[in-house]
């Protein structure tokens, strides 16, 4: 059975584990303490040297980053629809995962870092600015689709939404982003959508 190792508060577990979800795949979840450190521990440096969750496990494959294992699960067990190979499309998608190891972890999910987890050596300003530049880009790029590419869901969606929805744990009001709402409500009326702290699940009809 697959393992994802992870923490709960954690983003970048988060779309692991949605990722997961979304594909109905059966997973084996092992926390990793973080506030004991864990992740700093032997045996889980064994699996990840850079002493950071997530961590995939799936039989001898051991993988280690969110956007590596996103890129992994959808091709391994979701196909085109998620991750397509053509090169323009796969392009487009991979264009996202980018941005969210770079604008989006520089503004809102440093802000959830300042504010919810207390790790003050940041720039906050700077990162508020960065949060506004984001959310505006994205919001006007969803002006007029529904999904970030190709008209339908694929890891882009799931690599940049976890730390745009958990924004207001970074004291980032979202209500300025219409179009952006938008897309976080339609994500999470996904088939096999699962939530987390701070992203609540719809409630069932």
């Amino acid at each position: 059975m697959i393992q994802l190792y992870g923490h709960d508060l954690s983003g970048n577990s988060y779309k692991a584990k949605l990722m997961l979800s979304l594909l109905d795949l059966d997973y084996e979840w092992i926390k990793v303490d973080l506030l004991k450190g864990a992740h700093k521990q032997p045996d889980f440096l064994a699996l990840n040297p850079f002493g950071q969750v997530p961590v995939l496990v799936d039989g001898d494959i051991v993988l280690a980053d969110a956007q590596a294992i996103l890129v992994y699960l959808a091709r391994q067990y979701g196909g085109d629809q998620w991750l397509p190979l053509e090169a323009l499309p796969l392009a487009q998608v991979i264009r996202w995962l980018s941005t969210t190891a770079g604008e989006v972890r520089q503004g809102p999910e440093s802000a959830r870092l300042y504010h919810l987890f207390k790790v003050t050596n940041l720039d906050l300003e700077r990162t508020q600015q960065k949060s506004t530049f984001i959310l505006t880009q994205l919001n006007t790029h969803l002006a007029d689709r529904d999904w970030l590419e190709l008209g339908h869901p694929t890891i882009a969606d799931v690599a940049v939404f976890p730390y745009v929805a958990l924004a207001p744990d970074g004291k980032i009001d979202l209500a300025p982003y219409p179009h952006l709402l938008a897309w976080i409500d339609r994500i999470k009326h996904l088939p096999k959508f699962i939530g987390m702290a701070g992203i609540e699940a719809p409630v069932p009809a």
